[in-house]
Parts: C-alpha cells; sequence; structure tokens
C-alpha cells in the first residue's frame, strides 16, 4: 500500500476546502465540495465549460497543463485560468469557481434584500 499525500482545495466564491489525494482533478475536487462547474462532455475536454481561476497554488499546486489545454486555453493560462476536468492537483491550491448564474443572481437578490436595500425580493 502506497502512502499518497493528501491535498487542500479551497474553492471560491464558495469558501469550500475539501481533501483530496494528489493526481485528483480539479472537477473530481469540485464535485466533492458540492460546487462543480457545468460540463457537458464528461470530463474530455470536449465543451470548455469547467474553466476555473486558479488564485494559489498554481504554480505546485497543479501539474503542469497538457498540450492540448495549452492550446485551448491560449492566452488565458497566463491569468490563471485552467479547465477543471485537465487540471490535476499536486498539493494545496485555491480556485474561483463560476457560480451558476441563477443561483447567483438570486444570492445577490437575496443579499440586497438582507442589506435594505430593495423593497421586495421581486
Amino acid at each position: 500500500m502506497r502512502n499518497v499525500q493528501s491535498c487542500s482545495v479551497r474553492l471560491l466564491p464558495a469558501d469550500r476546502t475539501v481533501a483530496v489525494p494528489a493526481g485528483t482533478t480539479l472537477l473530481d475536487a469540485c464535485r466533492r465540495a458540492g460546487v462543480a462547474p457545468p460540463v457537458r462532455c464528461g470530463g474530455k475536454l470536449g465543451c470548455l465549460m469547467c474553466k476555473v481561476r486558479v488564485t494559489a497554488g498554481g504554480g505546485q499546486g497543479l501539474q503542469e497543463p497538457s498540450v492540448q489545454e495549452k492550446r485551448k486555453l491560449g492566452t488565458l493560462l497566463d491569468g490563471g485560468y485552467r479547465f477543471a476536468c485537465q487540471a490535476r492537483i499536486a498539493g494545496d491550491v485555491e480556485a474561483e469557481v463560476p457560480e451558476d448564474p441563477l443561483k447567483a443572481a438570486v444570492r445577490r437578490k437575496l443579499e440586497a434584500a438582507r442589506r435594505g436595500e430593495e423593497e421586495s425580493l421581486w
């Protein structure tokens, strides 16, 4: 039995942290935390929907991107973007996972109502 390194993955804006073994894809870590980005291709780099932005630990926290991922991301790679289905975890990492648009709209309305900025929710 080999000893597999456990890595901490923090996902924003949900502020959830999950521990996963090294080598796990960022998509699988997101799914375990309950904040997975939308995917239509089953994690095969076909739909290009699972873009996330790595905010900390990207250099040592993730394995190097594949040639295909580099080609499809282009200059977005320089901004810290990766495809969650392809990015394999190598150490502790923090990433921003885009919220579902409907959930984000509802969250903004609720927050505004709590602050008293709106008369009603809708």
